[in-house]
């Protein structure tokens, strides 16, 4: 059935149990998984001009810093899922404006045939006002995504 699991984290704890359930799929069916981490680009504060405090930029170099530390961190947990499973696994971060494009970016690239991906299920305007990455990457994918919850 499916060979090549994207498995998309933020490392919250929901995420995590996305994770989870990637790799025991991906277990039970004898595939692969792929770990993906996106990283939103730095943007530098903007203040107006008639404010009356100035805002600290946060230096570029110390944002990437950051953002791929957290990378690693979310990405240790696959890593140790999966090693614990058994399966094998790969992991990467990249970077996008928003993650659902940086998600899809990597099952394309990878060759991924299904996508796991965990949603706090908002719904109605709750999801209409907060957004939502899951619905998005369900909305843009050619192929299969399960949503865990």
């Amino acid at each position: 059935m499916f060979k090549h699991i994207l498995v998309a984290t933020d490392g919250s704890p929901l995420a995590a149990k996305g994770v989870k359930s990637g790799v025991r799929l991906a277990k039970a069916l004898g595939a692969r998984v792929t770990g993906v981490y996106v990283i939103e680009p730095y943007l530098p504060p903007m203040a107006p001009e008639a404010a009356v405090m100035a805002v600290p930029a946060l230096d570029p170099r110390e944002y990437e810093k950051a953002a791929q530390a957290q990378a690693a961190k979310a990405l240790a947990r696959l890593e140790r899922e999966a090693r614990g499973a058994d399966v094998r696994w790969a992991k990467q971060s990249v970077s996008a404006p928003q993650p659902w494009q940086g998600i899809l970016k990597v099952a394309r690239a990878k060759s991924c045939d299904a996508i796991v991906i965990a949603s706090h299920g908002r719904g109605g305007l709750g999801g209409l006002i907060l957004g939502s990455q899951t619905a998005r990457v369900l909305a843009h994918s050619k192929i299969p995504v399960l949503v865990i919850r």
